[in-house]
Order: C-alpha cells, then sequence, then structure tokens
C-alpha cells in the first residue's frame, strides 16, 4: 500500500484519539492531514487540502443525516477520493443503504474487529463495498433469509399450482384493487366473473379443509402465509 493522505471526521473526542491510534499503529503509510468534528469544519479542511481517503462517522451532533450529505457532496465534487465510513450507528440499516447510495466505498461498524489495515488497504486498491465483519455477518444473514423466502415462494407456486394470473390477481387484490380494476391491467385476459371463479378455485387451493365463508382478505392473508405473496415485492403492474 503507497503512502496516502486520509482526513478523519468524526465528533467525539475519546473515539477520535482512538482512530488516530489506530491509523498510527498499524497503517504507517496513512498520513493524517487533519480531524474534523463537524460539516463546516470538514469542508474549511477540503478547501485547504485534498485527502485521498476520508474516514467518515455518520452521527455527528446527534443527526445521522449529515454524514449522508457529506459523503454524496464529496463523491460528486470529488470522486476520487476513497470515503470509508466509520460509524457507531450498528442498528440503522437504512442509513447503511443511504450512504452507499450516496457513493460511499465501504461500511465500518464501530464493533467487533473494528479497523483495519486489510479494510483501509482494500478501500485504497480500488474495491468498491468494503465491509467488516460485523455488517458482513448482517449482510449475510438478510440474504439467507431472502434466499430461503424465494425457495418458499417457488415451492409454494408449484405445490398449490398458483400460475402467472393467479399470482397477478392475488398480488393486486393484496394492494387493495376491486376485480374491475384488475380487469383493465395489460395482459389480464379476464372479465369480472372469470375472477370471481378464479378467486372460488384459489380458496379451495389454499383452504382445502375449510373453504366455506372465506373472503378476499382472508385469502390474500393465506396467501402471504404461504409464501406465495411477497411483501417485499408487492408493486402492481402497469394498467
Amino acid at each position: 500500500m503507497n503512502n496516502f493522505k486520509i482526513l478523519i471526521v468524526e465528533d467525539v473526542a475519546l473515539e477520535l484519539k482512538g482512530t488516530e491510534g489506530i491509523i498510527r499503529n498499524d497503517i504507517p503509510e496513512a498520513e493524517i492531514i487533519g480531524t474534523a468534528e463537524n460539516e463546516s469544519a470538514y469542508w474549511k479542511l477540503m478547501k485547504e487540502q485534498l485527502p485521498d481517503l476520508v474516514l467518515l462517522d455518520l452521527g455527528l451532533g446527534g443527526s445521522t443525516t449529515v454524514g449522508v450529505e457529506i459523503c454524496r457532496q464529496t463523491k460528486e465534487t470529488h470522486p476520487d477520493i476513497k470515503v470509508l465510513i466509520f460509524t457507531g450507528e450498528i442498528l440503522n440499516e437504512k442509513l447503511w443503504v443511504d450512504v452507499l447510495d450516496a457513493g460511499a466505498d465501504g461500511i465500518i461498524l464501530k464493533t467487533g474487529e473494528l479497523l483495519t489495515r486489510g479494510d483501509v488497504a482494500s478501500v485504497m486498491d480500488g474495491k468498491r463495498l468494503v465491509f467488516n465483519q460485523p455488517i458482513l455477518e448482517k449482510i449475510v444473514d438478510r440474504f439467507k433469509k431472502s434466499i430461503n423466502g424465494d425457495i418458499l415462494r417457488q415451492e409454494a407456486l408449484v405445490n398449490y399450482e398458483i400460475d402467472e394470473y393467479d399470482e397477478r390477481f392475488l398480488r393486486h387484490l393484496a394492494l387493495g384493487y376491486t376485480k374491475e380494476q384488475i380487469t383493465n391491467l395489460r395482459g389480464m385476459p379476464f372479465g369480472v366473473k372469470s375472477l370471481e371463479k378464479r378467486q372460488n378455485e384459489l380458496v379451495q387451493k389454499l383452504f382445502p379443509e375449510r373453504s366455506a365463508g372465506v373472503n378476499a382478505t382472508r385469502l390474500v392473508v393465506r396467501a402471504f402465509e404461504l409464501h406465495i405473496l411477497n411483501i417485499d415485492n408487492l408493486q402492481s403492474d402497469d394498467e
């Protein structure tokens, strides 16, 4: 790893001291050219000298959005500068998504192994999406749940003989569409009476032991329970 300049954005003095210690002890190639505790101090330093890497905390002055905007503006004005997030926001998953959308090169959570020489080297070598072990574990857990959900859905579609039109019908019922509105969807070749018949057939499939008195709402709930519908992918088709 070649020598490079780093700017640290951190508003907690004790944490800043710890971060500086990690860099000086483990990453001798890094020259700390400045530290900033807020947004105005950061941009003042940026005007004086540009770093190669910004090590950016997100929770500045009690606000999480400031860090995201610093990342976004830095990447927009200086796309070659690396931005590595070093944050104690270990539960705010939406914030991670926001800062990745803002162009961050990686996220290091302030837990577990903290900041390592390998993480910094990966970023400086041009690797994108650099994460440390704690956030990787969360990402892998979400990935496994997503894949398992997809598998359950595919199995349900086969086991209950759900075709494309059944799925579209159930999905739009879940979205609050009336049968009349569903018949107007592009590529939906059914009238209202045909959809009523299809609904009755779905009730028979999904409630084989008790089909009497099952309305559209209960049918949709059952479709979610059986993983035929995915609440994370509930979107309407073009009309």
